[in-house]
């Protein structure tokens, strides 16, 4: 049995298209920027581990921080490794007291078999969410985050992210940043190409501000 339709780069094209045509503030985007990339992250531990590092804090100290323990932990950043470092062993190596115990339960689900990150594929969005959610620490915004990267979901947006909250001011020369249910309502207009909105939105805001926009 197949899963769930996966945004490739061929469906991408095609909803920047559909969503040009429909939205003349998206197509200024994509004309000034070009398209956005696909982004595509591998599914499983590896990413939402990443995903839980990149909360709250920017792209690159996130990547930093991924690098020092991917490269510190025993086998690399897997269940078992941070499962022997234990919290106190993450946060020497800079992890927050919080996101410590975030990775440590992933881990643990993991490996007692509680949470099985490569069935996620064949299941609907909304039991994704659920399965991922039953973890501490994952919230809405890193559940639909790799609903969107790691399964290549086509109809996602990640409530709260600033970054889209910023850019939706200004594609929408609003006089103040939309608070999540409000950028959620703006984002409902783009159904069902939300994940390309975003990716167009992202796009922009990195190219606006000068900085990274190769693979996350």
């Amino acid at each position: 049995m197949t899963g769930p339709l996966r945004l490739n780069a061929a469906l991408l094209q095609e909803a920047v298209q559909a969503l040009c045509v429909r939205d003349a503030a998206l197509a200024r985007l994509v004309e000034k920027y070009g398209p956005p990339p696909l982004w595509e992250r591998a599914e499983g531990f590896v990413t939402v581990a990443r995903i839980i590092l990149e909360q709250q804090v920017s792209l690159e100290s996130a990547a930093t921080l991924f690098r020092r323990l991917d490269a510190s932990l025993a086998g690399g950043m897997q269940p078992a490794g941070i499962i022997a470092a234990g919290a106190d062993g993450l946060r020497a190596l800079g992890v927050t007291r919080q996101k410590a115990a975030y990775l440590f339960a992933l881990a643990e689900q993991v490996v007692e078999g509680r949470l099985d990150l490569m069935a996620l594929s064949a299941l609907p969005d909304d039991e994704v969410l659920v399965q991922l959610q039953r973890v501490p620490g994952i919230g809405p915004w890193t559940a639909h985050v790799y609903l969107l990267f790691a399964l290549g979901r086509a109809d996602v947006w990640p409530p709260g992210d600033l970054a889209l909250h910023l850019a939706l001011r200004e594609v929408r020369e609003l006089d103040r940043v939309p608070t999540s249910n409000e950028a959620l309502h703006l984002a409902s207009l783009w159904s069902p190409h939300r994940a390309t909105a975003a990716r167009i939105l992202w796009h922009a805001y990195l190219r606006d501000r000068g900085r990274r926009v190769e693979p996350l």
